[in-house]
């Protein structure tokens, strides 16, 4: 504690995407003068000798572990072995670099996918280990899992100042909206734009609807790691989100509201709708380093949408 991260060089993975944009602005808001992104085009962090590549060149004090293969449930599936190999090399090599580059401090970014399938809501730290995460995404969520005890193992051993939170399902604007790859809150906003837009009486939703979420604005998100980045120094997990839950059902409803989609949602339950519920416990954020989300899902998604709809014009004509 007590570091000035304003003052110090400060790398940034993934800082180019969904959440990491959202954290570089925020960063730079804050005063931040020494940022580094390294692009996935100049640096494949799943390779070493580009891992000890991006360590010479941008020589950082602190680094912010954001970089990913995330996916929706359908990608998932289709890709577990990806996604267990490349976030799990990623996240060990930077983890490992920066300990023999002697970094400061590390802030790595899990996933509320690491929780077991059936953990009591709401979700706390302590039970992380208590079970197997949900089936369709457990190379995911067991990948990013092993980086918490690589975090905690190098810390015991070297001293290494390495921290760990666990978001909640995030969302905003510059979110993935390819229908293969997105996940539940894109892919709602996406179907229900283009069925308006094409007279269509009904969309396709995945699933039952029964199954709840917590949903995390992308901006929220982009805050509590600033604040974990400068006031946060433990050792154990801490989880990141509003601690209010929706099924997605009520979601996809309040979406079809906000997007003026008035036909019917068609649940399809050959589809598997995913863990049976996600809530997390948040308190202990507002404990540490003083985080609490503002936005409300509601403000939330009318800000995506408006996003989606005209000032990224990506949406259908």
């Amino acid at each position: 504690m007590g570091i000035d991260w304003k003052e110090r060089r400060v790398a940034v993975t993934g800082g180019s995407g969904f959440l990491g944009s959202a954290l570089i602005a925020r960063l730079e808001a804050a005063g931040y003068r020494h940022l580094f992104v390294p692009r996935r085009r100049d640096y494949d962090l799943t390779q070493t000798a580009q891992v000890e590549r991006f360590y010479a060149d941008a020589k950082p004090e602190a680094v912010i572990h954001l970089a990913a293969l995330a996916g929706g449930i359908g990608a998932n599936m289709r890709r577990p072995g990806d996604f267990f190999y490349q976030n799990a090399i990623m996240g060990i090599q930077l983890i490992e670099y920066a300990r023999r580059t002697g970094v400061g401090k590390v802030v790595v970014i899990g996933t509320v996918c690491a929780y077991p399938k059936f953990t009591p809501t709401p979700f706390r730290e302590e039970a992380l280990w208590n079970g197997y995460p949900e089936e369709t995404n457990a190379a995911y969520g067991l990948a990013k899992k092993m980086l918490l005890v690589q975090a905690q193992a190098y810390r015991q051993q070297y001293g290494m100042n390495v921290v760990y939170l666990l978001p909640a399902n995030l969302y905003g604007p510059r979110d993935n909206f390819d229908p293969e790859t997105s996940h539940v809150i894109p892919a709602l906003i996406r179907k229900c734009l283009e069925a308006r837009r094409a007279n269509r009486p009904e969309i396709s939703c995945w699933g039952t609807g029964a199954p709840s979420r917590e949903f995390l604005y992308v901006d929220d998100a982009a805050e509590a790691i600033r604040l974990a980045l400068e006031r946060y120094d433990g050792a154990e997990p801490v989880n990141i989100g509003t601690g209010r839950e929706v099924t997605i059902k009520a979601l996809a409803e309040l979406i079809a509201t906000l997007t003026g989609f008035g036909g019917r949602l068609a649940w399809d339950a050959s589809r598997p709708d995913g863990q049976p519920k996600r809530m997390l416990e948040t308190t202990k954020a507002e404990r540490a380093f003083g985080f609490r989300a503002g936005t409300s899902l509601e403000e939330g998604l009318k800000r995506t949408i408006a996003w989606y709809e005209s000032a990224a014009g990506r949406a259908p004509e």
